[in-house]
C-alpha cells in the first residue's frame, strides 16, 4: 500500500448499501481518525475522502489535518469522486 492512495467513503452503511464505488473503504466520518490511526498510516500518505454531498468528507478532512495528516483531499460527493477516480458509481439496487 506504500504507493496506493487510500480512498475512503465516509458515509453510513445504509448509504453505502444504496450505491458505492469499488475498491474504496467504508469508514463513517466520525470513526475515521481512530480507524486511520489503527491502520498505522503514514501522516504523508495520500488519503482521498468522499461522501454523499462533500460535507462530511470536508469535516473528516479537517479532523485528519488537525491530527497531522498532510496529504488529504476531499473529493466531494460520490458522483464527483467517481468522476475524479474514473470509476463508476455502482447502484446496489439494480
Amino acid at each position: 500500500m506504500a504507493d496506493e492512495k487510500l480512498i475512503i467513503d465516509v458515509r453510513t452503511l445504509p448509504e453505502w448499501e444504496k450505491n458505492r464505488i469499488d475498491n474504496t473503504l467504508l469508514i463513517e466520518w466520525q470513526d475515521l481518525l481512530a480507524a486511520v490511526n489503527d491502520m498505522n498510516i503514514n501522516k504523508n500518505h495520500e488519503i482521498l475522502l468522499f461522501c454523499r454531498s462533500g460535507n462530511r468528507s470536508g469535516k473528516a478532512k479537517k479532523i485528519l489535518e488537525e491530527n497531522g495528516y498532510t496529504n488529504v483531499k476531499n473529493l466531494g460527493s460520490i458522483q464527483d469522486a467517481g468522476n475524479y477516480l474514473k470509476l463508476p458509481v455502482i447502484d446496489n439496487n439494480q
